[in-house]
């Protein structure tokens, strides 16, 4: 995790200091239901519970290093972090762990933090959600051209354009609640996922306690197909970011410049070019959302362990973990803060649309020429013909619009006077179902 790109609220989810809380919790629960059942004595998980809370609730730099040191002995960092909290409870510490494998809590651990970092995300989804959804009402009758392979195709409405975006990150958030409750598992099984040594009343108070589903059937491990689909859902949205970053990044382009990053009082550009406005907020985001698809086939790999497990998922873990979900985390809370400040410029978008003479009308003059009773081709022919006159001339002192060499030629003229070609190529006719796809699309939301 790097400071510059990093939360300090999705941060400290996986803090040293948050795992080790999930692990004595973890151990507190399962004692205290062995307690009920009878395997332990009440006594020692009171103990355990009272010894151990406020030691790990008030864990110093002293204590983290006390661990390291135990670990660097034992080679084992649960056995390491059992020690210490065992140092603090006295001879009932005895009764921790009773039937259970490292992985329990290892794995149930791992979950607790993934659920934690799923709705942070989620909520980095509800505050871009919010942005897209006020720009677009905001511009929903604001005309844009649409592009096709970077080329003017037809006119349509920015605000449709964002809606587009909105309605992405909607199907996003509900690939990360999906993702959410595929990680939200618990297995508290012991050696091998037999129960042989545990009983599975066990694993349900603890998941219960947790707000967990209990792994219907666990190996020793929680199955990693799991986490590839919780990874991969992750990979979809920075996906989604950079679509939206890709598209601001071409919008601001000095030759299109339709819409900007805002610039702020006092920001620089560029060491050596004092008029650059540079579209950085954009490019990062494209940056980071390579970063956490990155992590996406490392997640996949984790999937095919050896027979009941074994630890090269473990080392994976403790790298994507953490690093997917705070520069994902990072990138949606950067990507909601560009959209509410997008600087917007209608009248740049009005010129751009008009500045190839009216030829993005094609189509409605190519149904019209067909509905007046020419033939598909040959109206096709005529149109391009004239488009393409159009558009050759454009700069020149022979240049003339659309409509006008539309008219020079004779088979348009017989069929289409120059008010049914005002008609046909009225641009209000572009934004007849503007209104009805907003209510539609946000009414189904």
């Amino acid at each position: 995790m790097i400071p510059r790109y990093s939360r300090p609220e999705m941060a400290a989810i996986w803090s040293p200091e948050n795992r080790f809380r999930i692990w004595f919790e973890i151990e507190a629960l399962a004692a205290e239901a062995m307690a009920e059942l009878g395997t332990i004595p009440a006594s020692a998980a009171r103990a355990i519970r009272e010894g151990g809370a406020p030691r790990v609730a008030a864990m110093s730099q002293a204590d983290l290093d006390r661990i390291d040191a135990i670990e660097r002995e034992t080679r084992h960092d649960v056995i390491a972090f059992l020690t210490w909290l065992g140092e603090g409870i006295g001879d009932d510490a005895r009764f921790m762990h009773q039937g259970m494998t490292s992985s329990d809590v290892l794995d149930t651990c791992l979950a607790v933090q993934m659920t934690q970092a799923a709705d942070l995300l989620i909520g980095g989804v509800d505050a871009l959600l919010e942005a897209l959804r006020a720009r677009a009402i905001e511009h929903k009758h604001t005309p844009t051209i649409g592009r096709s392979h970077g080329i003017h195709a037809e006119p349509t409405s920015f605000g449709l354009k964002l809606l587009g975006h909105w309605a992405e990150f909607r199907r996003n958030r509900d690939r990360l609640l999906a993702a959410r409750r595929e990680v939200a598992t618990c297995a508290i099984s012991g050696p091998v996922g037999t129960f042989a040594s545990v009983d599975p009343r066990v694993e349900a108070h603890v998941a219960r306690k947790l707000g967990l589903a209990v792994e219907p059937v666990s190996t020793q491990v929680i199955p990693r197909d799991r986490h590839a689909a919780f990874f991969a859902a992750l990979g979809v949205v920075a996906s989604g970011i950079e679509r939206l970053a890709t598209e601001v990044r071409h919008l601001q382009r000095s030759e299109v410049r339709e819409a900007e990053e805002y610039f702020h009082p006092g920001q620089k550009g560029s060491s050596a070019m004092p008029h650059k406005r540079n579209p950085v907020l954009s490019e990062n985001l494209t940056g980071l959302a390579r970063i956490v698809r990155g992590y996406v086939v490392p997640a996949m790999e984790n999937v095919a362990l050896w027979h009941e497990r074994d630890i090269s998922h473990s080392s994976v873990e403790r790298m994507i973990g953490p690093d997917a979900t705070v520069t994902l985390d990072f990138a949606l809370h950067r990507a909601a803060g560009m959209m509410a400040k997008l600087t917007v410029y209608p009248k740049r978008m009005q010129a751009n649309l008009e500045s190839l003479g009216g030829v993005v009308h094609s189509q409605k003059v190519l149904l019209a020429l067909t509905q007046a009773g020419m033939s598909r081709e040959s109206a096709y022919a005529a149109v391009q013909r004239a488009a393409m006159a159009t558009w050759n001339a454009l700069g020149t002192p022979e240049a003339r619009d659309f409509a006008t060499n539309l008219l020079a030629d004779a088979d348009v003229a017989a069929r289409l006077d120059a008010e049914a070609l005002r008609v046909a190529m009225d641009p209000a006719r572009d934004f007849g179902q503007v209104e009805a796809i907003f209510a539609r699309v946000l009414a189904e939301a």
